[in-house]
């Protein structure tokens, strides 16, 4: 079992940074794929972005450019930073672990709201 826990959301104004963090425990996360999905009002939740297990990184187009993520293993932890944010950011951010050989991800945390105000 991973237990996921988000922090670093809040209110910022369009063009500004914010870092999200994700801290997990119950295992090391060195063998799990760590996505960061997105689920804003009224709308499904998208994968924003991923970073495998080698370090390989995913980004949806709509974040490609201005998001960054990153994983730190030793510290059991995964970061989303967000740069230029717009207005369309708006949303509640889930921080995910999927296991290798799994086609879904396993563990979620229980997201951080993020607005971004135009």
């Amino acid at each position: 079992q991973v237990q996921l826990v988000e922090s670093g959301g809040g209110l910022v104004q369009a063009g500004d940074s914010l870092r999200l963090s994700c801290a997990a425990s119950g295992r090391t996360i060195s063998t799990l794929r760590m996505g960061w999905f997105r689920q804003a009002p009224g709308k499904e939740r998208d994968l924003v972005a991923y970073i495998s297990s080698g370090g390989s990184t995913y980004y949806a187009d709509s974040v490609k450019g201005r998001f960054t993520i990153s994983r730190d293993n030793a510290k059991n932890m995964v970061s989303l930073q967000m740069n230029s944010l717009k207005s369309e950011d708006t949303a509640i951010y889930y921080c995910a672990a999927r296991r290798a050989g799994q086609l879904i991800y396993d563990y979620w945390g229980q997201g951080t709201q993020v607005t971004v105000s135009s």
